[in-house]
């Protein structure tokens, strides 16, 4: 029984070293279907590098995509300079066409005065727009006037006790007066889709840009105080001007409802009209106060803080 166990696994291992050397061997007995594959497989391999390197050379060159953003041309430093130095006499414009309508007594004033309010504010945009400002400069504007018009429709149940006035004071004075027109605008269109719009949303972007803009002004030449994180904040210059914004608010927007409706234009009618919104005014000066009172002082800390660090003034 050993002898013959000892022969078979001797003549299975001869079998199978014989089968292995005859499919090696084309052409021999044993080359069958698995020689065939091992020699078709060898050939692939040797093969597709070259059929890689003809693709390679067949295949064209990529072709350079034009970058849409690097084909914008700056905008001309001359347009941007003349808009800048042109900021004043635009915001003075609305005024004395107010004077003058006042004193010649054109019919359609309330349709010219709304023209001249809206050309000024599209020019101030547009001298915006020219100055190119980073969008690291944009967005501490963007996020004050969403503030701002989220605080005033927060407040929207108390008449005229809004923030809109104090925060863009702020914006003023810590981004520069241009940036605290832009807060003030801004926040007033912005808002009115919730209050709805009309022929009131351009005077209502017009005064509450104006107050930020003197606002910007003022703190500039340290009529707030805080210009250093050492340097206090000066509350009566602060309190004054506060007060004063809400007059220069209501002022703006009582001139544009008497020379606009007031017809047959009188003197007591104007009085009339103007007494009955002088308590309305009075409110948003003493609105304003109370947030500069609670507001300028920490966040004119922090803005000046991110306006020193990235060079943000503007």
């Amino acid at each position: 029984m050993a002898t013959s166990t000892t022969d078979r696994s001797s003549s299975g291992k001869t079998d199978i070293s014989a089968e292995k050397g005859a499919a090696a061997v084309p052409g021999s007995a044993g080359y069958g279907a698995r020689g065939a594959a091992h020699a078709a497989g060898a050939v692939a391999v040797q093969t597709a590098p070259a059929a890689h390197a003809v693709a390679a050379q067949a295949a064209p060159a990529p072709r350079a995509v034009a970058c849409p953003a690097a084909a914008t041309k700056p905008a001309s430093p001359r347009a941007a300079r003349v808009l800048s130095a042109l900021e004043l006499p635009l915001l003075l414009a609305v005024p004395v066409a107010m004077f003058a309508a006042l004193k010649t007594g054109v019919a359609s004033a309330a349709g010219l005065m709304l023209a001249v309010v809206v050309l000024v504010i599209a020019l101030f945009f547009a001298g915006y727009e020219a100055s190119r400002p980073a969008l690291r400069q944009i967005m501490p504007a963007l996020v004050l006037a969403a503030l701002a018009a989220a605080g005033r429709i927060i407040f929207g149940p108390i008449p005229d006790f809004k923030p809109v006035s104090a925060i863009a004071i702020i914006a003023g004075a810590t981004l520069g007066p241009k940036n605290g027109f832009m807060v003030g605008a801004l926040a007033a269109l912005t808002s009115n889709f919730f209050f709805g719009q009309g022929m009131w949303t351009p005077w209502q972007m017009y005064a509450w840009g104006l107050v930020g803009y003197l606002g910007g002004l003022l703190a500039a030449a340290g009529f707030f105080g805080a210009r250093t994180p050492e340097e206090p904040v000066r509350r009566g210059g602060l309190l004054a001007y506060g007060l004063a914004s809400g007059l220069i608010y209501g002022a703006i927007i009582n001139a544009y409802d008497v020379i606009g409706f007031v017809k047959p234009f009188t003197w007591p009618g104007a009085i009339a009209r103007v007494a009955a919104a002088v308590p309305f005014d009075i409110t948003h000066s003493l609105a304003t106060c109370v947030f500069l009172l609670a507001l300028f002082g920490p966040w004119t800390r922090r803005i000046n803080r991110v306006v020193r660090k990235f060079a943000l003034r503007g």
